[in-house]
């Protein structure tokens, strides 16, 4: 029952059904409990007060895509370079190079990642003509 001094823009008369499996359900029940809050209390602040991940923009995506196939390649080339380091055969890269490629290639993956690269007064358009030069 709603308070009467609460505004009926505040009064809870909604009802959003969630499915849940019996162990999402037995979780969500333990942590409520844990947190001393209803479930319903529990989910609407997990929905409504923890802040979404910020959205990439379709370059962003599209360069960290790329950065990853790089990474496959640079893989390879460790696993060649260890397998010719094993067999006693000359090596197509060096490891040292090869390490440092690759945690240069990570961090910038991490770095586009982390990045909040869309903003509000830029609109990203739907069809992406950028070009390398």
């Amino acid at each position: 029952m709603a308070n009467r001094k609460q505004s009926k823009a505040l009064v809870r008369k909604h009802i959003f059904p969630v499915r849940l499996s019996d162990i999402e359900l037995d979780l969500l029940r333990i942590k409520s409990l844990d947190a001393g809050m209803s479930a319903s209390e529990l989910m609407r602040r997990n929905a409504l007060m923890r802040p979404l991940p910020k959205r990439l923009s379709k370059i962003s995506l599209q360069t960290y895509w790329e950065l990853g196939q790089i990474g496959n390649n640079l893989n390879q080339l460790v696993k060649a370079t260890n397998t010719a380091i094993l067999m006693g055969r000359t090596l197509p890269a060096k490891p040292e190079l090869l390490r440092e490629l690759l945690e240069l290639l990570h961090q910038c993956r991490r770095d586009i990642a982390s990045d909040d690269i869309e903003s509000d007064d830029w609109e990203e358009e739907e069809d992406d003509d950028w070009e390398a030069d």
